[in-house]
């Protein structure tokens, strides 16, 4: 049997006045890749943020790996091996490619050594002395990955890594996905582009009003093409 890494139970999370989620409930075992579906607004990048504690107030229980992570400060909860790649990617536009990737902290052991990331991301080795600013916007988003493959972390969080990018960067980066999860990492994906997600993901999760409205295998998406449409026009 696959080991479970993550169970979100009753998860509540606030921006100030704001109730966001509302008693989020899902599990992740090790080594999948599971996609959150949903509309604009429906939750999907809040619940990210508030598995690694980036909401303002949560409430429920988040166990990471068997340990319940509610009360624990965002730093102490990326050390237990939690890598988080946000949507607006984060880079540091002063500083070079490299530079970008030898930044982060190791935050647990097996960190992917610049060797590695350089031949799994062949452009960043080519761009690797150019300023962060100079990277196009496919660049940008592959730099933001390789960063936490950096860290040593095994589950990683991607919000909407395929957004606005060309078709052959968005390939690039569905090769990449499923090469980790080959590797055993623990994958999952906040994602508008269904397409994109569809051949990756081995269990989805559908969010609405900030709750998880509906969950299925991916071998179960054939059937589930009116629920698609009704929670997303797919």
């Amino acid at each position: 049997m696959t080991a479970e890494l993550l169970r979100v139970t009753g998860l509540h999370a606030y921006y100030r006045e704001s109730h966001v989620l509302h008693g989020v409930e899902c599990h992740v075992n090790s080594g999948e890749v599971v996609t959150l579906l949903g509309r604009n607004g429906a939750g999907r990048t809040t619940t990210l943020k508030a598995l690694l504690g980036l909401v303002g107030i949560r409430s429920g229980s988040v166990m990471i790996n068997g340990r319940e992570t509610i009360a624990l400060a965002p730093h102490r909860i990326a050390r237990l091996g939690v890598g988080y790649c946000p949507e607006e990617r984060g880079i540091y536009s002063s500083l070079s490619t490299e530079e970008n990737l030898l930044l982060p902290p190791l935050i647990a052991p097996g960190g992917m050594p610049l060797e590695e990331i350089y031949a799994m991301f062949p452009n960043l080795k080519e761009r690797r002395a150019s300023r962060g600013s100079h990277l196009s916007g496919g660049e940008q988003q592959m730099l933001a990955l390789a960063r936490i493959l950096r860290t040593g972390a095994r589950l990683l969080l991607l919000d909407e890594i395929s957004e606005g990018l060309a078709p052959v960067i968005v390939q690039a980066l569905s090769r990449t996905v499923h090469r980790l999860r080959e590797q055993g990492y623990t994958i999952v994906m906040v994602e508008q582009n269904f397409r994109f997600a569809a051949p990756l993901a081995d269990r989805f999760y559908i969010m609405e009003r900030g709750r998880i409205v509906a969950g299925f295998a991916g071998r179960e998406l054939p059937d589930k093409m009116a629920l698609l449409h009704q929670y997303l026009g797919v």
